[in-house]
């Protein structure tokens, strides 16, 4: 599960906690982003945001904290990844990329979808009993989905960020939009304080 995590929000653990119940995946592995190549903002650095999600995800053993993007130079970029880790782990039988409606709906954007269709299943979160139509571009190109069943989650990283640069604490925020976790990081550490980039 790939992302900015700028911050991590409760959505995004609840999307890794529905992945595991609903898909019996042997891990979620939590990505973080080094560069992002969609995003024209500037993200806080790479470490603090590593930190929030390993504040985020330390009460599930099966969420892997992944730095294959953070590590690598330039735009990070799924398929990149993609390949990267199934050369590391060959013996993994199939692959799940788990990706919100939003990106999957912006997947004929993404550089090499066409062969990211062909190496995961793609997990899309949805709410039910909502079944997205897919992209035009997609439907010319075979793909395994599976819908992941999701309640709405009225949170976003750039809501949280706004509340935070307006001058809410972050202990105000969770563990309703940020995980208590990550909400004592983003205290301690004085992130999204007013005057920082949203």
């Amino acid at each position: 599960m790939g992302g900015s995590f700028d911050p991590v929000h409760s959505a995004h653990v609840a999307l890794a906690t529905s992945a595991l119940a609903h898909l019996q995946l042997d891990e979620v592995r939590w990505i973080p982003v080094g560069q992002a190549w969609q995003k024209a903002r500037r993200l806080v650095p790479a470490a603090d945001r590593v930190a929030m999600v390993q504040a985020a995800i330390a009460h599930e053993p099966r969420f892997v904290l992944d730095l294959t993007e953070v590590l690598r130079e330039g735009p990070s970029f799924t398929l990149d990844t993609v390949r990267a880790l199934q050369a590391e782990r060959p013996e993994v039988r199939e692959w799940v990329l788990i990706i919100g409606l939003d990106q999957y709906l912006n997947l004929p954007t993404w550089q090499g979808w066409q062969e990211l269709l062909q190496r995961v299943t793609l997990a899309v979160a949805t709410r039910e009993p909502f079944e997205p139509e897919p992209p035009e571009a997609l439907r010319s190109h075979p793909h395994r989905m599976v819908h992941l069943p999701m309640a709405p989650q009225a949170v976003s990283s750039t809501e949280v960020r706004e509340r935070l640069a307006l001058g809410e604490s972050p202990e105000s925020l969770a563990p309703e939009l940020i995980p208590v976790s990550v909400a004592r990081y983003i205290a301690n550490h004085q992130l999204y304080a007013s005057g920082a980039p949203l």
